[in-house]
């Protein structure tokens, strides 16, 4: 629904009210809407880990592999 400022400022109540219902509530300054009312959603909270608790699995080095290179190059290991 489309009301005006004017409109909206004497049944804010019932608006909110229609907005809870999820009712797509618009207000309008003269024929351009400004406003939508949109109902209040709680997000789950994600509990964070704590200081120093492990959030993954351990990963294993399978290979180590040294890359060819000229004398003196930098040894990269993969």
């Amino acid at each position: 629904m489309r009301y005006t400022t004017h409109q909206a400022k004497t049944h804010l109540s019932r608006l909110l009210d229609e907005a809870a219902l999820g009712v797509e509530v618009v207000i309008a300054k003269g024929k351009k809407p400004v406003a939508r009312l949109v109902p209040y959603v709680v997000r789950k909270e994600i509990a964070r880990p704590k200081v120093g608790e492990t959030t993954s699995d351990p990963f294993e080095i399978v290979e180590k592999r040294e890359v060819a290179g000229a004398i003196g190059d930098t040894v990269v290991y993969f």
